[in-house]
């Protein structure tokens, strides 16, 4: 299905491609590619941060980059073109705090639904939920500000280009990643206490609810009233807010995790200073500065073993939840691999 998928996502790029030839000529897409890419490297390094306790798998990182940046924003551009062909016309206002949230979000959400149902066995909570609806977000803005970039050099030429990059590109990088992040996060809430998949959708369009909302209330606050007070007052609280939930939301990651090992230092598969090092930051940096004065530096292989222990406390949840059907299989496979490991970070 995946491969399916992707080839689809290619063709909707060529498409992308051709239009913003067409509409915003060679030279203006160059420019607009080029500075996108800025706020999109910003985005990325805050998501690298947030994913560092349990990486997701790049195909599905890169998924959910080409979701948003190709899917998302052709199925937003359809929908602004057929309201066109069939005679409505939006004022801005309502096109932007009203009918950009309602498509857009529902755009990108598809996009997470998607990931779930691909990847079902990587998507274990809410970390997760919130790393892949945030990187959703930053391929859909990746796309935009191609657009929106290159639009202002065509009618403002420098200066317009300037302003639109520092309020697109530096004041709101995270506009939409933030926003789709919430659907991410409901879903992922959704699948750590035990929901299947379709529970997992279910509790998706709750917190696409608030995503759009968020995402008009972001917009509105963008064009009613003085833009900076407001800029101050609202949205670098909400930004603030945004990460101090994703913190704690580490933290309890980082819980469940050496909950979950425990249960196998129980079980006699690790020892109890193993689970320390295995399922804490500090006990992490510690094991990776002993891995890397052992002879030939054996720091690959710690962060391997932390990656892979990190992964079998993601299995053993879904099988305490009962609702994944390979979580066997997938326990077996890494107590086998964390064993070899172990085996070739203490051979001598």
């Amino acid at each position: 299905m995946s491969i399916w998928v992707f080839g689809l996502l290619g063709f909707v790029m060529l498409a992308l491609i051709a239009y913003f030839a067409l509409f915003l000529g060679t030279g203006a897409s160059v420019v607009g590619l080029v500075l996108a890419l800025i706020p999109l490297g910003i985005v990325l390094v805050g998501v690298r941060l947030i994913d560092r306790w349990e990486p997701e798998p790049r195909s599905l990182v890169v998924f959910a980059l080409a979701w948003g940046g190709v899917a998302g924003v052709g199925i937003a551009l359809l929908v602004d073109l057929g309201l066109v062909l069939v005679g409505v016309r939006a004022d801005p206002l309502f096109s932007a705090v009203v009918q950009a949230p309602i498509v857009e979000e529902a755009a990108k959400g598809l996009g997470v639904v998607m990931v779930l149902l691909i990847g079902r066995r990587a998507f274990d909570g809410p970390v997760d939920g919130i790393v892949y609806g945030a990187l959703v977000g930053a391929g859909f803005a990746f796309t935009e500000n191609i657009q929106y970039f290159g639009t202002s050099v065509i009618e403002g030429g420098g200066a317009s280009l300037t302003a639109t990059f520092i309020l697109r590109g530096l004041i709101s990088p995270f506009a939409h990643a933030m926003f789709t992040a919430l659907t991410g996060f409901a879903m992922g809430v959704a699948v750590r206490r035990g929901a299947t998949s379709a529970g997992a959708v279910g509790a998706g369009a709750v917190g696409l609810l608030g995503a759009m909302a968020l995402h008009a209330f972001w917009n509105g606050s963008s064009l009613l009233g003085d833009f900076i007070v407001l800029y101050a007052t609202t949205q670098i609280p909400l930004f603030i807010g945004f990460i101090l939930a994703i913190v704690a939301l580490r933290h309890a990651e980082a819980r469940l995790t050496r909950r979950r090992l425990d249960d196998y230092a129980a079980a006699g598969w690790f020892t109890p200073e193993e689970v320390v090092m295995l399922a804490t930051p500090a006990g992490r940096r510690t094991a990776l500065r002993w891995a890397a004065g052992l002879q030939g530096n054996r720091r690959r292989l710690m962060r391997s073993f932390i990656r892979d222990a990190t992964a079998l406390a993601a299995v053993r949840q879904r099988a305490v939840n009962g609702h994944d059907g390979y979580a066997a299989a997938d326990e077996r496979a890494l107590l086998l691999r964390t064993r070899v490991t172990r085996a070739q970070l203490l051979a001598y």
